[in-house]
């Protein structure tokens, strides 16, 4: 301990030494240490939004649903009412109840939309009207009309291009059309009761919300749903509590009548989306500190191609060639760390006093932008994660090391002879 003391106190002394030149290369990790908190935490507070209007739009944090379902999206593989029971039981269990916030269960039906201006093909989805609007944003999407009541039997709510392309507002009938449970065709009348506008067109335009009573009636399915959608208090604690879940439901898991999916698994659309953006700014991040390493490795081999007789002294002393190059290896990660730790503090702080409430991005456009089925929100609100700045220390103490190994490499190759000619 009293050597590491000692090569540190070294450190310290030869960077005072060359104070502009340290200030300079501590200048640019700081800034580095500070974008890397700004980036990080924008970032994440992105896909937090993405991933919230997502599943709130979708089939939640988590979907229970028949094994099928996923890859045929038909009717024929619902959940029954027993296997509806027992995912209810499992979500009311000791260490998953106190993180489900919301759930809402879905009968969902390709159709067939007809007005007298013509038919269109749509999604029909029977709701519990009083679960959805407590799951989903879409009854505060409504431009006419109302959203769906549970007093309501024969009613619709549809998408706003939907509404125009079939001429239908508030009042008008629609026909829907589909296959039931028993392979019949079946029709069902329904009242406009409302319009939306999600600012996604597939789900403007292809999208019909239907009381759940009614949905199950026509399409001979009873009790029976598609979908059981969870949503939980944060996005990071879905794989534990996903975990617990297929624990709890093992019985009907393994007989082929149940199946648990994260929403990584049920929108892989939404989950790739995050990921190439967290690639783009690993890239991005990357890019930025291999620059300040090569800046590192220029402050620390200036340093050591000017201090040849000092090092020559050192050795003389009784310095081996490994301890010289560790005080040089020492020098960089001093530097490093010190500026790391100020880059990063001066980032949270920046990145929290003025963007806390978050940073307002609507002037770059004019109208709903939509990305992997969801309407980006122009107010990103940075989401701070104690892991984010551990993974940034970590980080900014591998690019210091890294930069260093070479220009102690170099010290190390002093030959204790020659460097005892060079004058101070």
């Amino acid at each position: 301990m009293s050597r590491i003391l000692l090569m540190a106190r070294l450190a310290l002394r030869n960077l005072r030494r060359q104070a502009r030149r340290s200030m300079l290369t501590a200048a640019a990790m700081i800034v580095g240490g500070g974008l890397l908190i700004f980036s990080v935490s924008l970032g994440d507070g992105t896909h937090e939004d993405w991933i919230e209007s997502g599943v709130r739009t979708g089939s939640g944090h988590i979907a229970i649903q028949a094994p099928d379902y996923r890859i045929s999206r038909k009717i024929d593989d619902r959940l029954g009412p027993g296997s509806l029971a027992a995912a209810r039981s499992a979500l009311g269990r000791s260490g998953i109840a106190e993180h489900v916030v919301d759930m809402a269960p879905k009968l969902a039906s390709s159709a067939l939309a007809s007005s007298p201006i013509g038919a269109r093909p749509v999604q029909v989805i029977g709701v519990d009207p009083s679960a959805e609007a407590r799951f989903s944003t879409l009854d505060d999407k409504v431009i006419e009309g109302r959203y769906l009541e549970p007093k309501d039997r024969l009613a619709a709510y549809i998408g706003v291009r939907l509404a125009e392309q079939l001429e239908v507002d508030p009042g008008s009938r629609l026909v829907l059309t589909a296959q039931d449970a028993e392979g019949e065709i079946a029709g069902q009348l329904a009242r406009v009761v409302g319009v939306f506008r999600t600012g996604i067109p597939e789900v403007d335009q292809g999208t019909v919300h239907i009381p759940l009573g009614t949905a199950g009636s026509w399409l001979k399915a009873d009790d029976a749903v598609t979908t059981l959608a969870v949503v939980v208090d944060r996005s990071r604690a879905v794989s534990g509590i996903t975990r617990q879940l297929r624990d709890a439901l093992a019985a009907p898991i393994a007989a082929g009548d149940v199946s648990v999916l994260t929403w990584r698994e049920a929108m892989p659309e939404l989950d790739a989306a995050v990921k190439v953006d967290d690639l783009g700014n690993y890239l991005f991040q990357g890019i930025t500190f291999g620059i300040i390493g090569l800046a590192i490795v220029n402050t620390i081999l200036m340093s050591v191609l000017y201090r040849h007789r000092e090092f020559g002294v050192l050795q003389a002393l009784g310095f081996t060639p490994g301890q010289t190059g560790a005080l040089v290896m020492a020098e960089g990660v001093v530097l490093t760390v010190l500026s790391g730790l100020v880059g990063i503090g001066a980032g949270l702080f920046i990145t929290w006093f003025f963007w806390r409430d978050g940073l307002d991005i609507s002037f770059t456009w004019q109208e709903d932008w939509t990305f992997s089925g969801v309407v980006l929100d122009p107010v990103i609100v940075p989401l701070f994660r104690t892991a984010r700045v551990v993974q940034g220390l970590v980080f900014i103490l591998l690019v210091g090391t890294l930069a260093s190994l070479y220009p102690a490499y170099r010290a190390t190759r002093i030959d204790v002879a020659e460097a005892m000619k060079f004058e101070r």
